[in-house]
């Protein structure tokens, strides 16, 4: 069900450092738990601002986008060694069975958020894989992010989650976001 994705004219504010105001490199690493071994993916990546925080700690990092215009920007700005980027939707992941240990989206769910998004997500991550997600909240202030009406609450994704074979292990609001930790099921 997701609404639309993040206008390219407006990229350089993906590069805003206030960003971390809503999750911060050291909470996303965190929550993530990267090492040395795993594969992971970036779940709206965007110009590469969280891909970068978590490239250095992973094997690879797959910096997904559905608009090929943000790889080209985040290429400008150059590629940390363990980036790749891969043009696809969420919905339509070219990796194989279980190729990824984790993946992680930061403020772009409300974009990707479908049944079929989700059971892509279970199909690509191994069992045990997690998967982290920050996003904007519909019971948010709305003062910052999409409109309300775009956002999904966090008990709307956390049911949504289960549906697609997730265990949560974590799920809070905030005041403008949520934050889910999701393991795939065995």
């Amino acid at each position: 069900m997701g609404f639309h994705t993040f206008d390219v004219d407006r990229a350089a504010n993906l590069d805003d450092p206030g960003r971390y105001r809503f999750c911060s490199r050291e909470e996303l690493l965190s929550l993530l738990d990267p090492d040395s071994t795993m594969v992971v993916a970036d779940l709206g990546s965007g110009t590469g601002f969280y891909t970068d925080d978590v490239a250095p700690y992973v094997d690879i990092c797959y910096a997904v986008d559905v608009q090929s215009e943000m790889h080209d920007l985040y290429r400008e700005n150059g590629l940390p060694e363990t980036v790749e980027t891969v043009t696809a939707d969420v919905s339509d992941l070219p990796f194989d069975d279980d190729a990824l240990d984790a993946a992680f989206s930061t403020m772009t769910y409300h974009e990707y958020a479908s049944d079929e998004s989700l059971a892509e997500l279970a199909r690509v991550l191994r069992p045990g894989g997690r998967l982290v997600t920050v996003d904007w909240s519909a019971d948010g202030e709305g003062n910052d992010g999409p409109p309300r009406e775009e956002r999904f609450s966090l008990g709307d994704a956390v049911s949504a989650l289960a549906d697609a074979g997730f265990t949560v292990a974590r799920a809070e609001t905030r005041r403008e976001t949520f934050v889910c930790v999701a393991r795939r099921g065995e």
